[in-house]
């Protein structure tokens, strides 16, 4: 019987335990903040790479965003984000021989800010120039292809993991157009990957506001139906 009573309570407090998780990534959607579907590469966008190549071009096309970029490259959304808010995008990664065809590093920054300078879009697009920033980092299919990571960078050099895969359905496939949504909610950040929820922490000392960016290394990706909500 008192087995019984104890595998309960082990239950009870299990389900409970799942309930609050569930329910740190649940969101209501208020407003729609910021929308762009790649018609043109509007002034809203600030790109910084560190390839001069003749085959590196960033630009849009039948309303996608391209990055086929031969270095780094960061392309960062000009606009402070704040509060609770809900980003959502579609992003691919071509494979289809091209020079800069490289199965790796769909990676996203967030909340980021510069703790040392007044100005954030100060870089050359080279991935350790912002090892000094704050933000929080997610790497899908990094390291050609074999680790999915999520940081956070604390603005002192340190990068701290706080959830990392290796197995293969947590990596990336070529050509397969993702569904991506990252949220900022009363302190807890989560991120999902077609529906899956790859990442969610709830931070002790959350970033509240920062900027967004689309992080890439050598490689030809695709990026559409951009959107950034308010939510509740």
């Amino acid at each position: 019987m008192r087995n019984k009573i104890l595998t309960t309570l082990l239950f009870l407090i299990f389900c409970s335990f799942n309930i609050v998780l569930h329910a740190q990534t649940t969101y209501t959607i208020d407003s729609l903040i910021v929308e762009d579907h790649f018609n043109t590469l509007q002034s809203q966008w600030i790109i910084e790479t560190n390839s001069a190549s003749p085959t590196t071009s960033i630009f849009v096309k039948d309303g996608k965003l391209i990055t086929n970029v031969n270095g780094g490259a960061t392309v960062w959304l000009n606009k402070k984000l704040e509060g609770n808010f809900l980003i959502e995008c579609k992003r691919k990664v071509v494979m289809q021989g091209g020079s800069n065809d490289r199965l790796s590093d769909f990676n996203f920054f967030w909340m980021a800010n510069d703790p040392q300078q007044k100005s954030l879009f100060n870089h050359k697009g080279i991935f350790s120039d912002y090892d000094s920033l704050q933000l929080y980092y997610a790497g899908i299919g990094g390291n050609q292809n074999t680790t999915t990571r999520f940081r956070k960078y604390e603005g002192n050099g340190a990068k701290t993991i706080l959830k990392e895969y290796t197995d293969a359905p947590h990596l990336l496939q070529p050509n397969k157009e993702y569904s991506v949504r990252i949220l900022i909610k009363d302190g807890v950040t989560a991120c999902w990957i077609d529906d899956e929820l790859y990442f969610t922490y709830n931070d002790p000392q959350p970033y509240t506001s920062g900027f967004f960016a689309f992080r890439v290394t050598k490689s030809n990706q695709e990026y559409s139906d951009f959107k950034v909500y308010r939510v509740k």
